[in-house]
């Protein structure tokens, strides 16, 4: 396993994340997640490769992710040689001041984080998305105080314009509190609009980068005709992804990895995790599973290493896209 350092902190994470959100309640949230005993294997198939780095998120299946996540680590991991994520700002049930980046409810989903992960202390405390209805220094400022008080190590952001992130930062530096460590974004091969503004800022500001869905949920793993023939149980259940992915230019570029894993006889998934995890910036691809090959082919991609040639064979089908994965504030 590679190992690097996560942005300017002096934290030390494998450069893989295994994703949480895969694992949960198949009945009472999303059918393709698994169940506690289905998602096991995973965590100590991760953990025998030497993978410390897991993220999860309190909505994810309405916090039985965290639970399962908490209780596997419990069991096959030493607490202080693993970097545990999760995350806040999506409301975990129905409710007045659930949901958001309130001091009120950050205050609250924390202490509900770490009884369900069973810890007293959590690694990296993200927001899931900025919460443009809070002032950033309500927001800022209560995770401080969540640092000072010991309940979190690092705090990071997920998702979110360049320019707000900035803000951040900078209200952070002027208050003299703890800054984001980390920008949990969207890119990948399909996706790659963060080059535009927020990977030069998170390069420029030693921000790590760990974005989610490498894989584009699936689209860059496959032939293009497999996914449009949905004919996986994500492919089919999985609206969000279909809205995000499905054109005519992205199919150029998924026929376009698809070229390079054949001449060189690997999976595409390694081509196409290869492919960001070569990319400036990047710290560690936050990559869900659900069937362990999945997952091994992850871990393979690591010794993969692209020609300069394959990389524009890859890039060049790309075209400007809108704005996915996030919305900016309005009015």
């Amino acid at each position: 396993m590679q190992y690097t350092r996560l942005g300017h902190t002096g934290l030390t994470v494998s450069r893989l994340c295994l994703g949480c959100m895969s694992f949960g309640d198949p009945v009472g949230w999303r059918a393709w997640v698994l169940d506690e005993a289905d998602s096991r294997p995973f965590f100590k198939t991760a953990l025998d490769a030497g993978i410390n780095f897991f993220d999860t998120a309190d909505m994810y299946s309405r916090g039985v992710s965290e639970e399962i996540t908490g209780r596997a680590l419990k069991d096959m991991a030493r607490r202080d040689e693993i970097v545990l994520a999760t995350k806040v700002y999506f409301p975990v049930r129905d409710g007045h001041n659930l949901g958001g980046l309130s001091r009120k409810h950050i205050m609250h989903a924390v202490e509900d984080s770490l009884r369900r992960l069973q810890t007293d202390y959590i690694d990296l405390y993200q927001i899931h998305r900025f919460d443009h209805g809070t002032p950033i220094e309500e927001t800022l400022g209560a995770l401080d105080r969540l640092i000072q008080d010991g309940k979190v190590r690092y705090i990071g952001a997920s998702s979110g314009p360049a320019w707000v992130m900035m803000q951040a930062l900078s209200v952070s530096e002027r208050h003299g509190w703890a800054r984001f460590a980390t920008m949990q974004n969207h890119y990948n091969a399909l996706y790659r609009e963060e080059e535009r503004e927020m990977m030069p800022l998170c390069i420029a500001e030693g921000v790590g980068v760990i974005p989610w869905s490498p894989m584009a949920r699936g689209y860059l793993t496959r032939p293009s005709a497999t996914t449009k023939a949905r004919i996986t149980p994500r492919a089919t259940g999985d609206s969000y992804s279909i809205g995000m992915y499905d054109d005519t230019v992205n199919w150029a570029i998924v026929d376009a990895v698809e070229g390079v894993a054949t001449a060189r006889g690997i999976p595409m998934a390694h081509v196409a995790l290869a492919w960001l995890l070569g990319r400036r910036g990047v710290t560690a691809p936050i990559v869900g599973a659900t069937k362990l090959g999945q997952l091994t082919d992850a871990i393979a991609a690591l010794d993969v290493t692209l020609t300069a040639e394959e990389i524009a064979a890859i890039e060049r089908p790309y075209a400007p896209v809108r704005v996915l994965g996030f919305e900016g504030p309005k009015g």
